[in-house]
């Protein structure tokens, strides 16, 4: 027990609100996000009644419920990213809009405390009867935007809202009361943020009650019912404590160990580190792809054995990459460790981003790594989830860039960014960052306390990075190396200068010789981003019809004009016909064609190359 508890640091996360985004790749994307995604997003929820539920299960207005049981979520998602975007910049008129929802939520929420629009509208009799139907799950999101909202502009009605919910759940689930297993995880780590913003303890101590009530046939419903799915489908085969592998749903998979990792910070209780632990290296060395994805399967929307990666019907579903940022940054805060930081990473600039377009307004919910052309972004699906999953991941993507921890600071996304911190002993520091990441590896970092203080700086190496150079204050320091950081540990004065450079050379990644799809295959990286080709770029090749040498080599060219401006990567195949690989999550933003990431390698010198 000691030696678990040793492990855990308790880093603070950094808020975004704290950092300011002044960045070529992703301040364009913020104002995309602005500008096209939620007002999108809005006009959807508008036009597909899922705001107007609200509003008849508050009576004002006559008519039936609209949709999915579980399309209210998706309007608290959209509330949460303008909460966001309020953050950053207050807008009235946006302001307006969102209050306006969060009137007809209020009034559809009953006397007692419940709030689902489905049940209150088409089936009041079978409240909390099924547990695949999605009421904490869309409690869980309602919460995240009230506590978002209330964090952005003070206001408390979305925030009375959530509570009121949370206290009926409470009242009416937990020791001594009913037993509830939710199909769908979420509310169990939202309870963690409502705790965090308001201090009542018995929000957390509910979320711990609830992972613990899986595994022991507590479970009823659909899912439960359904033998080709299984109690593995939403995770309560096993005790979490007992967790050794992923298993079902790959969304509600992650979002369970979120949760999970939220409890052992929230609480200090080392009880499911071993859980969380054996659980992160199943996921990541068997089961996730060089992209970040997760998931494999259609079937299930999730996972099916070790090694079973598919390229062309890979799932990898948008929202389990985002799911991917929350459980890992969590695990960064909670055990210092770079590792995690590494995968938040891969996902932000290809599992995530490349679920929606340059223009903001079309969609994947599924992102293979291979395609003969006819998969592509759409405005809008039945089940939105990922749309509005992006609505919020993106606008609050500066608290994924620094943390505090015990002794300091950790710099664990480079970004162009100005950010202001406290650190754990009241120091008050400063911090501007440049770079031109993630097509160049030199960050330069400024660092202003508000008084000459020793503290640690710790400047994450990614595990992409095979060398690098770092200086401060005009001179090589001696830096420690800790958990995938450069660990700087010295007097820092107002002024002071850090310059890292990350050796950025373009990369050929093999897959492990157990996934079978990908033998005699490499895909390319460089820095973060991972690559792939396109038909659009070769229109005299034809999918699968072409080899890389082994001996290939690259030539790194960046073309501003190009798919918003992007690095590319120019190379030459078998035969010496011409290759230019663009980053995966550009693809399908031109001309409909094939695309491939993971490319057939032949022996070879690439003589041909550049």
């Amino acid at each position: 027990m000691a030696e678990q508890q040793a492990r855990i640091h308790a880093w603070q996360g950094v808020s975004f609100t704290g950092v300011t985004i002044d960045d070529q790749f992703w301040l364009p994307r913020l104002k995309v996000l602005r500008q096209t995604t939620l007002p999108d997003c809005l006009s959807k929820c508008e036009e597909t009644g899922r705001i107007n539920n609200f509003a008849k299960a508050g009576g004002l207005l006559e008519g039936h419920y609209e949709g999915k049981y579980y399309n209210d979520s998706d309007v608290y998602k959209v509330l949460e990213g303008v909460a966001y975007v309020l953050m950053s910049e207050r807008d009235a008129a946006l302001e307006a809009e969102a209050d306006r929802i969060i009137g007809l939520i209020s009034a559809a929420q009953e006397a007692d405390g419940y709030l689902c629009a489905y049940f209150t509208l088409e089936n009041p009799e079978g409240k909390w009867t099924d547990m695949e139907k999605h009421e904490m799950y869309n409690g869980g999101h309602l919460i995240e935007a009230a506590v978002a909202y209330y964090e952005a502009t003070g206001k408390r009605e979305l925030l009375e809202v959530a509570c009121r919910l949370a206290d009926h759940i409470d009242g009416v689930f937990g020791p001594g009361k009913r037993h509830w297993v939710e199909g769908h995880e979420e509310i169990e780590l939202a309870l963690v943020k409502l705790y965090r913003a308001t201090g009542t303890e018995r929000y957390w101590k509910l979320a711990l009650w609830l992972l613990e009530e899986r595994g022991h046939g507590h479970g009823k419903g659909a899912i439960w019912d359904n033998p080709e799915w299984g109690l593995p489908y939403c995770q309560d085969d096993v005790p979490v404590r007992e967790i050794k592998q992923v298993t079902g749903h790959a969304v509600r998979a992650v979002y369970l160990y979120t949760a999970m990792a939220d409890i052992v910070h929230a609480s200090g209780d080392s009880a499911y580190a071993e859980a969380l632990h054996r659980v992160w290296i199943h996921t990541v060395e068997r089961n996730m792809y060089v992209t970040g994805g997760i998931g494999p399967s259609r079937h299930n929307e999730g996972f099916t054995s070790d090694y079973d990666l598919p390229n062309e019907t890979a799932y990898c579903e948008t929202c389990a990459a985002i799911a991917m940022v929350f459980w890992n940054h969590r695990m960064n805060l909670t055990f210092g460790d770079g590792k995690y930081a590494d995968v938040v990473e891969r996902e932000m600039y290809n599992g995530a981003l490349s679920g929606i377009s340059l223009s903001g307004d079309q969609y994947f919910y599924e992102n293979p790594l291979a395609s003969q052309g006819g998969h592509h972004r759409v405005p809008w699906f039945e089940t939105s989830c990922c749309p509005t999953n992006l609505a919020r991941f993106l606008p609050s993507l500066g608290q994924y860039a620094y943390a505090v921890t015990e002794d300091g600071l950790a710099v664990n996304q480079y970004m162009n960014s100005e950010a202001e911190l406290r650190l754990a002993g009241g120091l008050d520091v400063r911090l501007k960052l440049s770079t031109r990441y993630p097509w160049d590896g030199r960050i330069e970092l400024e660092v202003n306390p508000a008084a000459s203080a020793e503290f640690s700086i710790r400047l994450r190496v990614p595990e992409w990075c095979s060398g690098y150079r770092v200086e401060a204050g005009g001179a090589g320091p001696e830096a420690l190396t800790d958990k995938g950081y450069l660990v700087l540990d010295r007097k820092w004065s107002p002024g002071d200068k850090v310059v890292l450079e990350l050796d950025m050379p373009v990369n050929k990644v093999r897959a492990r010789p157990e996934v079978e799809a990908d033998r005699g295959r490499v895909a390319v990286q460089r820095g973060p981003v991972v690559y792939c080709l396109e038909q659009t770029d070769h229109p005299g090749l034809s999918y699968d019809g072409y080899s890389m040498p082994s001996g290939a080599k690259f030539r790194v060219e960046h073309l501003p004009e190009l798919l918003g401006g992007v690095t590319v990567l120019l190379s030459r195949d078998k035969d010496g016909r011409p290759l230019r690989f663009i980053p995966y999550y550009a693809w399908d933003n031109r001309e409909p064609g094939f695309m491939q990431v993971w490319v057939r390698e032949r022996e070879g010198s690439g003589l041909y190359g550049y």
